[in-house]
Protein backbone atom coordinates (compact mmCIF):
# COMPACT_ATOMS: atom_id res chain seq x y z
CA UNK A 1 0.00 0.00 0.00
CA UNK A 2 1.33 3.09 -1.03
CA UNK A 3 1.36 6.34 1.68
CA UNK A 4 3.47 10.17 2.00
CA UNK A 5 7.12 8.87 2.74
CA UNK A 6 6.80 10.82 5.63
CA UNK A 7 4.31 9.15 7.02
CA UNK A 8 6.04 6.04 6.57
CA UNK A 9 9.49 7.51 8.05
CA UNK A 10 7.37 8.80 11.04
CA UNK A 11 5.74 5.14 11.37
CA UNK A 12 9.36 3.69 11.44
CA UNK A 13 10.18 6.19 14.74
CA UNK A 14 12.70 7.84 12.34
CA UNK A 15 11.51 11.38 12.44
CA UNK A 16 8.31 13.33 13.57
CA UNK A 17 6.51 14.09 10.01
CA UNK A 18 7.35 17.24 10.24
CA UNK A 19 10.97 16.29 10.49
CA UNK A 20 10.74 14.03 7.26
CA UNK A 21 9.29 16.30 5.65
CA UNK A 22 12.80 18.37 6.05
CA UNK A 23 14.68 15.64 5.74
CA UNK A 24 13.22 14.70 2.44
CA UNK A 25 13.64 18.93 1.32
CA UNK A 26 16.92 18.50 2.09
CA UNK A 27 17.70 15.86 -0.43
CA UNK A 28 18.51 13.14 2.18
CA UNK A 29 15.66 10.48 1.29
CA UNK A 30 15.45 8.23 -1.93
CA UNK A 31 13.01 5.80 -2.82
CA UNK A 32 14.80 2.88 -5.40
CA UNK A 33 17.99 5.44 -5.78
CA UNK A 34 16.05 8.45 -6.87
CA UNK A 35 16.28 11.25 -4.48
CA UNK A 36 11.86 11.93 -3.21
CA UNK A 37 10.49 15.22 -3.50
CA UNK A 38 7.60 16.64 -1.03
CA UNK A 39 4.07 14.59 -1.93
CA UNK A 40 5.80 11.48 -3.04
CA UNK A 41 4.15 8.26 -1.87
CA UNK A 42 5.82 4.85 -1.62
CA UNK A 43 5.32 1.33 -0.46
CA UNK A 44 7.19 0.32 2.45
CA UNK A 45 6.90 -3.39 1.72
CA UNK A 46 7.86 -3.21 -2.03
CA UNK A 47 9.86 -0.25 -2.24
CA UNK A 48 13.70 0.62 -0.72
CA UNK A 49 13.19 3.95 1.30
CA UNK A 50 16.66 4.98 2.05
CA UNK A 51 17.93 7.84 4.06
CA UNK A 52 21.37 9.16 3.94
CA UNK A 53 22.62 6.24 2.01
CA UNK A 54 20.96 3.73 4.64
CA UNK A 55 17.81 1.53 4.40
CA UNK A 56 14.94 2.52 6.74
CA UNK A 57 15.20 -1.00 8.38
CA UNK A 58 18.96 -0.42 8.65
CA UNK A 59 18.73 3.32 9.63
CA UNK A 60 21.76 4.04 11.89
CA UNK A 61 21.39 3.37 15.71
CA UNK A 62 20.43 6.57 17.55
CA UNK A 63 23.06 8.22 18.79
CA UNK A 64 22.47 11.58 21.69
CA UNK A 65 25.54 14.12 22.00
CA UNK A 66 26.27 17.01 24.61
CA UNK A 67 27.79 19.77 22.77
CA UNK A 68 28.95 22.95 24.19
CA UNK A 69 28.11 25.30 21.08
CA UNK A 70 31.14 28.08 21.08
CA UNK A 71 29.22 31.40 18.74
CA UNK A 72 30.29 32.20 15.44
CA UNK A 73 28.84 28.19 13.96
CA UNK A 74 24.82 27.94 13.08
CA UNK A 75 22.58 25.27 14.35
CA UNK A 76 22.17 23.25 11.37
CA UNK A 77 22.95 20.59 9.85
CA UNK A 78 24.20 22.42 6.62
CA UNK A 79 24.94 25.98 5.38
CA UNK A 80 25.64 27.59 2.24
CA UNK A 81 27.62 30.37 3.78
CA UNK A 82 28.29 29.63 7.03
CA UNK A 83 30.37 27.13 9.38
CA UNK A 84 27.94 24.82 11.25
CA UNK A 85 27.98 22.81 14.96
CA UNK A 86 28.37 19.83 12.96
CA UNK A 87 31.56 20.51 11.46
CA UNK A 88 32.62 20.06 15.11
CA UNK A 89 31.92 16.35 15.21
CA UNK A 90 34.29 13.98 13.29
CA UNK A 91 33.42 12.39 9.81
CA UNK A 92 32.33 9.19 11.30
CA UNK A 93 29.63 11.04 13.08
CA UNK A 94 28.42 13.54 10.42
CA UNK A 95 27.07 10.21 8.58
CA UNK A 96 24.69 9.20 10.90
CA UNK A 97 22.34 12.20 10.31
CA UNK A 98 22.61 13.63 13.20
CA UNK A 99 20.87 17.25 13.69
CA UNK A 100 20.34 19.84 16.26
CA UNK A 101 17.09 19.82 18.39
CA UNK A 102 16.13 22.90 18.61
CA UNK A 103 18.64 26.33 17.87
CA UNK A 104 20.72 28.57 19.14
CA UNK A 105 21.91 31.65 17.31
CA UNK A 106 24.74 32.02 15.86
CA UNK A 107 26.06 34.66 18.44
CA UNK A 108 24.55 32.46 21.36
CA UNK A 109 26.61 29.66 23.21
CA UNK A 110 26.04 27.10 25.28
CA UNK A 111 24.17 23.18 25.83
CA UNK A 112 23.25 21.97 22.22
CA UNK A 113 21.81 18.30 22.17
CA UNK A 114 22.57 16.70 19.03
CA UNK A 115 20.74 13.31 17.98
CA UNK A 116 19.16 10.99 14.91
CA UNK A 117 16.20 10.45 17.34
CA UNK A 118 13.59 13.05 15.34
CA UNK A 119 10.84 11.51 17.54
CA UNK A 120 12.58 12.78 20.87
CA UNK A 121 13.39 15.50 19.56
CA UNK A 122 9.94 16.61 18.41
CA UNK A 123 8.59 15.36 21.95
CA UNK A 124 11.29 17.83 23.51
CA UNK A 125 10.13 20.72 21.59
CA UNK A 126 6.59 20.44 21.72
CA UNK A 127 4.82 23.75 22.85
CA UNK A 128 2.48 21.94 24.98
CA UNK A 129 5.28 19.50 27.21
CA UNK A 130 6.48 23.05 28.21
CA UNK A 131 10.12 21.49 28.54
CA UNK A 132 12.41 24.62 30.32
CA UNK A 133 15.21 25.63 29.50
CA UNK A 134 17.30 28.28 30.97
CA UNK A 135 19.71 30.90 29.96
CA UNK A 136 22.88 32.98 31.58
CA UNK A 137 22.38 36.75 30.04
CA UNK A 138 24.18 39.75 30.44
CA UNK A 139 22.59 43.06 29.03
CA UNK A 140 23.34 46.68 28.77
CA UNK A 141 22.03 48.21 31.32
CA UNK A 142 20.38 47.14 34.52
CA UNK A 143 17.69 44.66 35.30
CA UNK A 144 15.22 45.67 37.82
CA UNK A 145 12.09 44.26 39.76
CA UNK A 146 9.75 45.61 36.86
CA UNK A 147 11.85 44.05 34.53
CA UNK A 148 11.11 40.22 36.52
CA UNK A 149 7.55 41.66 37.07
CA UNK A 150 7.02 41.87 33.29
CA UNK A 151 8.50 38.38 32.51
CA UNK A 152 6.72 36.74 34.71
CA UNK A 153 3.11 37.87 33.53
CA UNK A 154 3.96 37.07 30.15
CA UNK A 155 5.04 39.79 27.20
CA UNK A 156 3.48 41.33 24.24
CA UNK A 157 6.31 42.83 22.08
CA UNK A 158 5.82 45.88 19.65
CA UNK A 159 6.31 43.25 16.81
CA UNK A 160 3.14 41.55 17.84
CA UNK A 161 5.21 38.50 19.69
CA UNK A 162 2.94 36.97 22.46
CA UNK A 163 5.40 35.64 25.19
CA UNK A 164 4.11 33.01 27.54
CA UNK A 165 5.32 33.74 30.98
CA UNK A 166 8.78 33.36 31.95
CA UNK A 167 11.53 33.53 34.64
CA UNK A 168 14.00 36.19 34.99
CA UNK A 169 16.06 36.06 38.05
CA UNK A 170 18.68 39.01 38.46
CA UNK A 171 22.35 37.71 40.27
CA UNK A 172 24.81 39.89 42.14
CA UNK A 173 25.76 42.18 39.25
CA UNK A 174 22.33 43.93 38.04
CA UNK A 175 23.12 43.19 34.20
CA UNK A 176 22.86 39.59 35.11
CA UNK A 177 19.96 37.11 35.37
CA UNK A 178 19.26 33.67 34.51
CA UNK A 179 16.06 33.48 32.35
CA UNK A 180 13.74 30.26 31.58
CA UNK A 181 11.55 29.75 28.78
CA UNK A 182 9.27 27.25 28.01
CA UNK A 183 8.92 27.85 24.52
CA UNK A 184 11.67 29.17 22.10
CA UNK A 185 10.43 31.41 19.32
CA UNK A 186 12.73 33.18 17.37
CA UNK A 187 15.07 35.32 19.31
CA UNK A 188 12.46 35.48 21.69
CA UNK A 189 15.05 36.21 24.68
CA UNK A 190 16.90 39.21 22.56
CA UNK A 191 13.87 40.62 21.42
CA UNK A 192 12.03 40.13 24.89
CA UNK A 193 14.93 42.40 26.43
CA UNK A 194 15.50 44.32 23.84
CA UNK A 195 11.72 45.72 24.12
CA UNK A 196 12.46 46.26 28.09
CA UNK A 197 15.54 48.66 26.35
CA UNK A 198 18.18 46.72 27.77
CA UNK A 199 19.63 44.74 24.29
CA UNK A 200 21.36 41.34 25.20
CA UNK A 201 25.00 41.70 24.93
CA UNK A 202 26.03 37.40 25.76
CA UNK A 203 23.42 34.88 25.79
CA UNK A 204 24.56 31.46 26.73
CA UNK A 205 22.11 28.23 27.37
CA UNK A 206 22.68 26.35 30.51
CA UNK A 207 20.04 23.60 30.46
CA UNK A 208 17.39 22.09 28.13
CA UNK A 209 14.92 20.31 30.54
CA UNK A 210 16.61 17.75 32.95
CA UNK A 211 20.04 17.82 30.56
CA UNK A 212 22.94 20.87 32.51
CA UNK A 213 25.66 21.69 30.30
CA UNK A 214 28.71 19.61 31.44
CA UNK A 215 31.30 22.44 33.42
CA UNK A 216 34.10 19.77 32.05
CA UNK A 217 33.01 20.72 28.62
CA UNK A 218 35.18 23.17 26.83
CA UNK A 219 33.53 25.77 24.18
CA UNK A 220 33.31 23.44 20.60
CA UNK A 221 33.83 20.43 22.64
CA UNK A 222 30.76 17.05 22.97
CA UNK A 223 30.53 14.06 24.30
CA UNK A 224 27.55 11.28 24.21
CA UNK A 225 24.77 11.46 27.01
CA UNK A 226 24.84 9.55 29.72
CA UNK A 227 22.07 6.48 30.56
CA UNK A 228 21.10 8.45 33.16
CA UNK A 229 20.76 11.78 31.19
CA UNK A 230 19.10 9.66 28.37
CA UNK A 231 16.67 7.94 31.21
CA UNK A 232 15.80 11.58 32.57
CA UNK A 233 14.96 12.91 28.76
CA UNK A 234 13.33 10.93 27.96
CA UNK A 235 10.77 10.86 30.84
CA UNK A 236 10.63 14.81 30.23
CA UNK A 237 9.87 13.27 26.47
CA UNK A 238 7.32 11.22 27.20
CA UNK A 239 8.99 8.24 25.31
Amino acid sequence: MEERIQKILSRHGIASRRQAEAMIAAGRVAVNGVAAHLGDTADAEQDEITLDGHPISQAPPKCYLMLHKPAGLVSATEDPKQPTVLELLPDHLKRVGLFPAGRLDKDTEGLLLLTNDGVLAHRLLAPRRHVDKTYFVQVEGQLDETDVEAFSTGMTLGDGLVCMPAGLEVLGQPDTAIVTLREGKYHQIKRMLASRGKPVRYLKRLTMGPLKLDPALKRGEWRPLTEEEMAALRLAAGV
